[in-house]
């Protein structure tokens, strides 16, 4: 009788110890990955919300420059601001208006002596026609504060100023300039000129900024002014128009950078007093403050 070949049987044994392990051991892989492996996937990056603008985000304050010690009267600019549409109103307004107020004929420089802000802001209500009920005053130092953090202005100054050149070209002007010019009070067209150009530096100076910048600090910019005048706007107010806000900035560049407009506010003057064309009122109320009832 002819022996068995050893070979016959090792190859069978090594074969079923090597499924075994394979068993065995994908078993453990398993167990691994499931219950001991650190994930290293990233996570997926939460959406960020995005707020909707609309027309009801569009917000009107009376911004004041009230300095005493000038040889000025007050400044007075309305500003009318509409994300939606990335637009502002720089609207310079003569601090020697007059219209009819209770039945009263008053002068807007003498109603912000007497009642402030929240006064002045009534009077330019009125004779504009719309919802003004939102101020702020700036002294000397909340101004200057106010321009450094969007970054001051190149602006064409084309007066007999002290320390600026005259001849129209852009300069950069520092925030003292800035206010210096806007309390001149020699402009040739008097009240009316000068509550244009203030105005107009102001428009200025909000195109120029660079728009990301004021966007990611605005609540610290907001938090710092707020803080330096006297007005009565308030953390509600910040919360419900902050976000329309930023994004208007954020997205300053996709509209050449120009959002901010000044528009010269005609009339007439009679003795020392102006009084503003109602034409011209009904047209910016139309053109800036009638997108609410479209919506």
């Amino acid at each position: 009788m002819s022996k068995k070949k050893s070979g016959s049987i090792a190859v069978p044994f090594l074969a079923t110890i090597f499924i075994g392990l394979l068993i065995v051991g994908g078993a453990a892989f398993f167990i691994y990955n499931k219950y001991f492996k650190k994930d290293d996937t990233p996570p997926v990056p939460k959406p960020r919300d995005v707020k909707i603008v609309s027309y009801e985000d569009s917000h009107t304050i009376l911004m004041i420059l009230n300095e005493p010690d000038q040889k000025c009267s007050s400044t007075f600019m309305l500003l009318r601001s509409i994300p939606k549409d990335k637009r502002i109103l720089c609207l310079g307004i003569p601090s020697n208006t007059i219209a009819l107020v209770d039945d009263k004929q008053q002068k807007l420089s003498e109603t912000f002596e007497r009642g402030g802000g929240g006064s002045a802001a009534s009077f330019v209500s009125t004779f504009m026609g719309v919802d003004v009920d939102r101020y702020m005053v700036f002294d000397s130092a909340a101004f200057k504060s106010t321009c450094d953090k969007f970054g001051c202005v190149s602006y064409p100054v084309d007066v007999e100023i002290a320390g600026m050149k005259s001849d129209g070209s852009l300069q950069s002007l520092t925030s003292e300039q800035m206010e210096t010019f806007v309390t001149f009070s020699l402009f040739s067209g008097g009240e009316a000129e000068r509550a244009f150009r203030a105005a107009h530096m102001m428009s200025y100076m909000i195109n120029g900024s660079e728009g990301e910048y004021v966007a990611d600090s605005f609540d610290n910019i907001f938090s710092d002014v707020i803080n330096m005048v006297d007005t009565n706007i308030t953390s509600v107010d910040y919360k419900n128009y902050n976000e329309a806000i930023k994004q208007m900035f954020s997205q300053k560049t996709q509209y050449g950078d120009t959002i901010a407009v000044a528009i010269q506010l005609d009339g007439e003057s009679a003795d020392a007093d102006f009084i503003p064309s109602s034409v011209l009122v009904g047209q910016l109320r139309d053109q800036y403050f009638g997108q609410e009832d479209e919506e």
